[in-house]
């Protein structure tokens, strides 16, 4: 049998059968510390898909990073076939200031496809972009809700793209959400290269959330298992079929004042019911905050202050209220019972 060639990554090569941590050198602090980007490589020994599960795009979503570090102890990955390319944190500069933002104070996901000579966002844009994304079939990347608000496990894929509707189902997170590709994201530079990227969205900035932890390891691991890269022992394939959204909106506040939520994220309303109140310091004066359609809470402020106008929940809508409900207790039950999350290595 022939042996596979090793793996070729910032100028390290990593044998067949092997696994390595690369450091790819991005820029330098003020006082010349140096910053990489390092990644986790596990190169299997047959061949297979090439996958990369990215993490802290934005410096602020931690989540993603939890995630990352359990679905490395988890013992499926002692033998992949294929090549994993797993990054917890793309914006070191964020992650290292609790910041969304890079130090000039760019989204590094609005600056894809990026350039080797441009601003600091833009280089490192172009890094993961020419480095990463550029080696692989298939993109999982792991985002939270900015600071202040919180997201309900989902997958957000683009309409029209047969191939990653099919994989959020695998996925298996309660709730599937259409959305646009928009101008210089990650998931818009990479179809642009012809390569899909599955866009995990749960929980709240600078926070942990066990659940989103538990929904986003196991959902992974079910996407690795489908391709083939690993074995099924101790995967279990999602309990139902996800809760697909073609579209949402956000509600705002009707006035400023104190926020009292009534719903939380999760939580299949029907139209008419009322989600929220805002009242005035004074208590003089209330107005509700009522859902316009049936739907499913996908997203919420949790400030209790608000101004006026300030987006308080994100609702998508569902055609089934019955069957919505039924799709959150199912995905609730099988993650509070998954034998995966019993093992103590990976808690």
């Amino acid at each position: 049998m022939v042996r596979r060639s090793a793996f070729e990554i910032g100028g390290t090569a990593i044998p067949a059968g092997t696994s390595a941590t690369v450091d790819l050198p991005v820029s330098h602090l003020s006082d010349h510390t140096p910053v990489s980007m390092s990644v986790k490589v596990f190169h299997g020994k047959t061949d297979g898909p090439t996958i990369f599960v990215s993490a802290g795009i934005h410096g602020d979503e931690v989540i993603g990073v939890e995630i990352v570090r359990r679905l490395l102890r988890t013992a499926n990955l002692r033998s992949v076939r294929g090549t994993l390319i797993v990054i917890p944190i793309v914006n070191a500069f964020g992650f290292m200031n609790h910041s969304r933002y890079l130090p000039d104070r760019r989204d590094l996901n609005r600056c894809f496809p990026g350039t080797p000579g441009g601003s600091l966002a833009s280089r490192l844009a172009h890094l993961f972009l020419t480095e990463i994304v550029a080696r692989c079939d298939l993109g999982i990347d792991l985002h939270s809700a900015a600071v202040h608000r919180t997201n309900l496990p989902q997958i957000r894929i683009s309409p029209d793209n047969p191939v990653t509707a099919d994989l959020a189902q695998v996925f298996g997170a309660p709730v599937i959400l259409q959305s646009p590709l928009r101008d210089g994201s990650l998931r818009g530079a990479a179809k642009a290269m012809g390569k899909d990227i599955l866009l995990f969205e749960a929980g709240e900035g600078l926070r942990f959330d066990e659940y989103s932890v538990r929904v986003g390891v196991a959902g992974i691991l079910r996407i690795l298992r489908y391709k083939g890269m690993i074995g099924g022992r101790g995967i279990a394939a999602a309990k139902g079929a996800p809760q697909t959204c073609t579209s949402s909106k956000w509600l705002r506040a009707p006035a400023g004042g104190l926020l009292r939520t009534y719903r939380a994220d999760g939580d299949v309303v029907e139209a008419g019911a009322v989600l929220a109140a805002v009242s005035d310091p004074f208590g003089r004066e209330e107005q509700e905050i009522t859902a316009p359609f049936d739907g499913i809470i996908v997203g919420r402020a949790v400030m209790p202050v608000v101004n006026e106008g300030d987006a308080v929940f994100h609702l998508a809508r569902v055609a089934n209220v019955a069957r919505a409900e039924t799709t959150m207790d199912d995905v609730t039950a099988q993650m509070a019972d998954d034998p995966l999350f019993d093992e103590d290595e990976i808690i």
